[in-house]
C-alpha cells in the first residue's frame, strides 16, 4: 500500500473527494449510521491516505493534542470493504502511530474512541481500555489510550 500524508491545505480535490467517499461508504452506508461525518476537526488534522494503485483503500486522520482530547488522537480509521482481510488495517495503524511519534514525540499519549468489536485489534497495538462501554450513534464504543509510542 502506497501512503500519502497531507495536511488539510495540501489535499487536492480528488484526494478530498476520495477520502470523504471512503468515510461515507464505511461509517454511514455500511454501518447504516446517519451522523455528521464532516466536522471542524478535519481542517486541523493530518490525513493519511493509503492507495492500491490509484484507488484509495485506507484512511486515517491524526488530530494534535488539545484538538479533540488533551492527548493526540487517531480517528476515522477506514479500510474499503473490498480490501479487508489483507492486514491493511494493521499496516495503516502501524504507520499512523509511527507518524504520531515523529509529530508529537515518543512519550506522547494517543487517545481513541474505538468501536467495541475493534478493542482486541487496538489492544494488540498497545492501547488499553480507559472507559466503560458507551453508545455513540447507536454503536457501542470504548475510549482507549496508548500511554507511550515507544515500540
Amino acid at each position: 500500500m502506497k501512503k500519502r500524508v497531507k495536511n488539510w491545505g495540501e489535499l487536492n480535490t480528488d484526494e478530498l473527494y476520495s477520502l470523504l467517499q471512503l468515510r461515507q461508504e464505511v461509517f454511514i452506508i455500511e454501518q447504516n449510521c446517519v451522523y455528521q461525518d464532516l466536522d471542524q476537526h478535519d481542517t486541523n488534522s493530518i490525513h493519511i491516505l493509503g492507495y492500491s494503485d490509484t484507488t484509495l483503500v485506507a484512511y486515517s486522520r491524526v488530530l494534535p493534542p488539545n484538538e479533540l482530547y488533551a492527548q493526540a488522537s487517531i480517528g476515522r480509521v477506514a479500510i474499503s470493504k473490498e480490501h479487508r482481510g489483507k492486514n491493511l488495517g494493521r499496516e495503516l495503524m502501524d504507520y499512523t502511530l509511527e507518524l504520531c511519534g515523529e509529530l508529537f514525540g515518543k512519550d506522547a499519549q494517543i487517545k481513541i474512541m474505538a468501536q467495541y468489536y475493534l478493542v482486541p485489534f487496538y489492544e494488540s497495538l498497545g492501547f488499553e481500555v480507559i472507559s466503560n462501554k458507551f453508545w455513540d450513534d447507536e454503536i457501542a464504543h470504548y475510549y482507549m489510550l496508548k500511554r507511550s509510542l515507544e515500540s
